[in-house]
């Protein structure tokens, strides 16, 4: 009988059966934030890492990184937010779906031009938001960038920073 506890334990405490999490969010990077201590990665998007680059509708470089976490900040001011989790990720950070008054962070920062779809996990949820921010020219949408895990596999392979965005 004690195996059968056991796996029942860990269902019921697995970070998808978990509570919702609610409070003041810190925003660590354009995907990810933290409340009460615990951090809580978006489910579903990919937001620029904070030292990515991308070219604006100029041609100019710019931090579309910090831009994504900036303006994540910005928009949840000091509201609270309620993350639902979905799971654990590598990094053991709580991946949730996050709103705020009942708007949809990931939602808001791929309809900004702020992170992508991450159809490998989404399975296309925000693909429409992409396509409408991509015609508005919104964000990263208004010059040229690379998609966040291709930034972050050259990274790990060796390259610099500028070297592995939208640089030369």
């Amino acid at each position: 009988m004690k195996p059968i506890a056991f796996a029942v334990l860990l269902v019921l405490t697995s970070p998808a059966a978990a509570q919702d999490i609610i409070g003041q969010a810190s925003v660590i990077d354009g995907d990810t934030i933290e409340i009460h201590g615990q951090r809580i990665r978006l489910w579903g998007i990919d937001a620029p890492e904070s030292a990515q680059l991308c070219r604006g509708a100029d041609s100019l470089l710019f931090r579309c990184g910090s831009a994504a976490a900036n303006g994540l900040a910005d928009y949840i001011g000091g509201r609270a937010v309620t993350c639902s989790p979905r799971a654990t990720d590598r990094y053991r950070r709580v991946v949730a779906v996050c709103s705020v008054s009942d708007v949809d962070l990931a939602r808001w920062l791929v309809g900004g031009g702020l992170a992508l779809d991450w159809p490998k996990y989404s399975r296309g949820t925000y693909a429409a938001d992409q396509v409408k921010a991509a015609g508005k020219g919104a964000g990263m949408f208004a010059g040229s960038y690379i998609e966040p895990w291709a930034y972050r596999a050259c990274i790990r392979s060796g390259g610099r920073p500028q070297a592995c965005s939208d640089g030369d």
